[in-house]
């Protein structure tokens, strides 16, 4: 939990109901306004690894002067690490489970200006005058069926490796990071989160927990909300609101 002036902010992570380790970490730093949820590659055994490392590396950057500075500080460090994790790829002997991979979510925000980063299908909602807006997209081939098959969701999610990300930090040499800035309005509340949260609760859960005044209260309301469904994945959740 925490606050500064203008922003409080609450984070918590589950391992669900079915995995015995939990590969999700969260970066809840309202005194340097960023704040991050990461998603280890499901099942590899540097999945908790990499999801901590990235957080890690978030918190420790220096803090440059400027907004655009700061956003660039992020997307240097996440570059850097993609490079780190590709690199522990070839000096393995390739098997599966040697894969050091994570999706990484990012909010970077100051005074009425606000960045998300992000690789892979962790995902970053605004809550904004009782609507729900998804804010980033996800790198995934759901997702890409959805926007160049023209599919729907759920023609989508029926086909076969639907849920495959198609970025993630570590995934490939080369890392394109989704980058979206908007300006912030007041009363605007944003929600950073892995996928086994979102896949368990509809927008409308969502949204009743988000208009909750307390950060700590969304922040249960959601986190009770996906683990009372299968929770078959590690749930986690950072809200932040002025």
């Amino acid at each position: 939990m925490g606050e500064n002036a203008q922003w409080r902010s609450a984070a918590g992570t589950d391992p669900g109901k079915v995995r015995t380790r939990n590969e999700d970490a969260t970066l809840d730093c309202p005194q340097l306004g960023l704040w991050a949820v990461a998603d280890g590659m499901g099942g590899h055994r540097a999945g908790d690894i990499a999801s901590q490392m990235i957080v890690n590396s978030l918190a420790e950057l220096n803090q440059p002067q400027t907004f655009d500075q700061r956003l660039l500080a992020v997307r240097k460090c996440l570059h850097w690490l993609n490079r780190r994790f590709s690199q522990e790829l070839t000096v393995s002997d390739q098997s599966s489970d040697t894969i050091m991979g994570s999706t990484v979510v990012a909010l970077l925000l100051e005074d009425n200006r606000a960045a998300c980063v992000w690789a892979g299908d962790s995902r970053c909602y605004l809550w904004r005058r009782q609507q729900l807006y998804t804010l980033s997209r996800d790198h995934s081939l759901q997702q890409q069926l959805m926007d160049e098959q023209h599919m729907t969701q759920e023609q989508a999610l029926a086909q076969p490796g639907s849920r495959a990300l198609t970025r993630a930090i570590g995934a490939c040499e080369l890392l394109r990071l989704g980058v979206l800035e908007l300006e912030v309005q007041p009363n605007d509340v944003f929600l950073l989160c892995s996928d086994g949260l979102y896949q368990e609760l509809s927008h409308r859960e969502m949204g009743n927990a988000l208009s909750l005044i307390s950060p700590q209260a969304a922040l249960a309301r959601l986190l009770d909300g996906a683990l009372s469904g299968a929770a078959r994945d590690n749930v986690s959740a950072v809200v932040i609101r002025q």
